[in-house]
């Protein structure tokens, strides 16, 4: 190090510690950063290309990324969620590449679906997992109805309402579904559905142990 400093000289130095900082701060302001065999996404930081949630646009991203990277082997997190589509997509993703998953700083609500995709999932020290159910706004139903009235045949707003009725069961039945063929036990998979769209819960840690939703090794 001393021989290469001397060669180099201390103005270089300066010079390349000044480089290797812009390009530490260019990292940390994207949401998908690949670090040696770490791929970090993290949808919490100041981006104006992203909003700070699970976007669709992610999906492409995630296996372009991927497919450049062939030695990432763990995806680490930071999200309070997003799209629901977006989020069973990602997960999709990281089961078929075989990828172990740890959540630093937050994941909530669709985020959960990536992480339970993991062969080996773990936590951070003072991280947290959260869950609660999901949410529809009213603006979206209503310009879903419009938008796919025609598709569905729906003369009213009422056999939408019965529609709506019948693909939440669907919806609900294949989420709980998959969390407990990721290993999640059932019981606390059917738990994570009191939390209505408006709150959070956040097990504490010997909970997600028990439970299978943070384990070692895959199954």
């Amino acid at each position: 190090m001393r021989r290469w400093a001397r060669n180099f000289g201390w103005a270089g130095l300066v010079v390349l510690a000044s480089v290797m900082a812009g390009q530490a701060l260019e990292a940390s302001g994207s949401r998908l950063v690949v670090d040696g065999t770490r791929l970090v996404f993290d949808t919490e930081v100041e981006n104006d290309e992203f909003p700070d949630e699970i976007v669709n646009e992610d999906i492409a991203r995630f296996r372009a990324v991927l497919a450049d990277n062939r030695d990432v082997t763990e995806l680490e997190l930071n999200s309070s969620g997003g799209s629901v589509y977006a989020g069973q997509e990602l997960a999709w993703i990281v089961m078929d590449y075989g990828l172990n998953t740890r959540v630093v700083g937050e994941c909530t609500s669709a985020c959960v679906d990536v992480f339970l995709a993991g062969a080996r999932r773990r936590m951070a020290l003072g991280a947290k997992i959260g869950f609660h159910r999901r949410f529809w706004s009213p603006e979206a139903v209503a310009s879903y109805y419009e938008e796919r009235r025609a598709d569905f045949g729906w003369d009213s707003p009422f056999d939408y309402g019965s529609w709506i009725y019948d693909d939440t069961q669907e919806e609900v039945f294949e989420h709980l579904t998959f969390m407990i063929d990721r290993g999640v036990a059932p019981a606390f998979a059917v738990k994570t559905m009191r939390p209505d769209s408006s709150d959070v819960w956040y097990p504490n840690r010997l909970q997600l142990m028990a439970s299978g939703v943070l384990r070692e090794a895959a199954d």
